[in-house]
């Protein structure tokens, strides 16, 4: 079994984000054995650090973006599949701004930052994620495959919807490939496509210095492209940047077929769920511990626990079962059967009204309407659920604080299926606001912005 690795010695670069476009100091430097890769925003008080994991992945829209609470870090894929390719398992990566410089749209200044320090082995053995059997996953034109291997492989096809630049490569993942076949690759976009990136406040620090423009037939930089296939390999680039946020490295034979963030990530989840299932049921056949009479010292060599595994996870549908697990409420107020969609920011979920809602004795006799009040409080607790994306704040209950701008358009009768669109908007510590928009058969019957806190069951309870 190989050893983990990290970096002989820290390592330093300037440059500008490419979708903030702000100036930007990032520094690599080792880390411990079992710590994975972190990334610290040194600008920020408290040095606030996000470890580069699944959980906590809140964007997906044109890069990936990590999150906790108010700190963000934005397009890290760059940086992740450099130290995918090159096999670092530990670092910490400073930033004194909130996104990674995207130096000249490649990894190939990141790589060089490996290179010139090099990587040094540790004491503790690697543990991998191992496919043991076929997994796939479709998300609108994307199609991802991953199939049991020895190594790491990567087979990909990239092209836009009108199948302009389509282009396949393949490769097995090692120092070697990486650095000769995919560290060079440069990111792409169509022309059509800057007019709404920049409408949506996205490649401030973009230019041809650091992105190729496709414009039709014609192929816009300030270079020859370096491959043939440089869109497509820079799209395996981003895949292995998003797949090493398993926290360990995959071995599988990956097909991907127009991949993107958004289905990158999800089918890391599903890789994930997999390979821990083995873990789940040894555990769930392990004789029971014996009873405890006090807390050995942990040994020094021993990492500290991490925080729970959260289910709240873009590209994850909760049910009735996950949600009573995570939810403190309760029957008669649980308003939300199902979450079918998590995504970044934004939330959907399900209520099935039925006639045998305890309010509609009452409200009204012989005219059951649900109450508009209640509509506000499915808003809450769906968004509340975004904010338990952060294990710590499992088990805590949604506290409604205020409402704006509401308003009541239809009734809602028993028999409908109420779906409840919600964008957390702004979080800062346990406070969220939200805008949410109720709708039965695709008509909006109410919407409102709510406001609401996160407090400890135990402490509402008085305990």
């Amino acid at each position: 079994m190989l050893q983990q690795q990290t970096l002989r010695e820290s390592v330093r670069l300037a440059g500008m984000g490419l979708h903030s476009g702000n100036r930007v100091t990032m520094t690599f430097t080792p880390a411990a054995p079992n710590t994975g890769i972190r990334f610290r925003r040194v600008d920020l008080e408290g040095q606030p650090e996000i470890e580069a994991r699944l959980e906590n992945v809140v964007e997906t829209a044109r890069s990936t973006t990590l999150g906790k609470g108010n700190v963000k870090i934005h397009t890290v894929e760059h940086v992740l599949a450099t130290f995918a390719g090159f096999g670092v398992d530990n670092a910490v990566v400073e930033l004194d701004a909130s996104e990674p410089p995207v130096a000249d749209g490649s990894a190939r200044q990141f790589s060089s930052m490996v290179e010139s320090v090099g990587l040094v082995p540790q004491g503790e053995p690697r543990e991998v994620c191992a496919v043991t059997e076929p997994i796939e996953l479709e998300v609108g034109d994307t199609h991802l495959s991953v199939f049991p291997h020895d190594r790491l492989k990567i087979s990909c096809t990239s092209a836009d919807r009108q199948g302009r630049y389509t282009q396949f490569y393949a490769t097995e993942i090692t120092p070697e490939t990486w650095l000769r076949e995919l560290a060079h690759a440069r990111t792409f976009c169509f022309f059509e496509e800057i007019e709404f990136l920049i409408k949506n406040g996205l490649i401030r620090g973009g230019s041809l210095e650091n992105a190729v423009v496709i414009r039709d037939d014609a192929v816009l930089t300030t270079e020859p492209l370096r491959y043939n296939e440089e869109f497509v390999r820079h799209k395996m680039l981003d895949l292995l940047g998003d797949l090493y946020l398993l926290g360990r490295p995959l071995v599988g034979h990956v097909v991907a077929i127009r991949p993107s963030h958004a289905a990158n990530c999800a089918l890391a989840r599903q890789v994930h769920t997999q390979t821990r299932r083995p873990l789940q049921t040894a555990r769930a056949f392990a004789p029971p511990p014996p009873p405890r009479t006090g807390a050995p010292a942990r040994p020094a060599t021993e990492p500290a626990p991490g925080p729970a595994e959260t289910p709240v996870v873009d590209g994850a549908t909760l049910d009735i079962d996950v949600l009573m697990k995570i939810l403190p409420h309760r029957y008669p107020f649980l308003m939300v059967d199902r979450v079918t969609r998590i995504e970044g920011n934004k939330i959907t979920g399900l209520k099935n009204v039925t006639i045998n809602e305890p309010y509609f004795a009452g409200h009204f006799p012989g005219h059951p309407i649900m109450p508009g009040v209640l509509q506000l409080e499915a808003v809450a607790q769906v968004a509340g659920i975004l904010m338990l994306r952060q294990a710590e704040n499992a088990g805590k209950l949604a506290y409604f604080m205020s409402a704006e701008s509401v308003k009541w358009r239809k009734p809602v009768r028993p028999g409908d299926a109420l779906v409840i669109d919600v964008e957390l908007t702004k979080t800062r510590g346990k406070i969220g606001r939200a805008r949410g928009e109720c709708r039965v058969q695709g008509e909006v019957v109410s919407e409102a912005e709510v406001t609401f806190m996160l407090i400890d069951a135990a402490q509402a309870l008085g305990g």
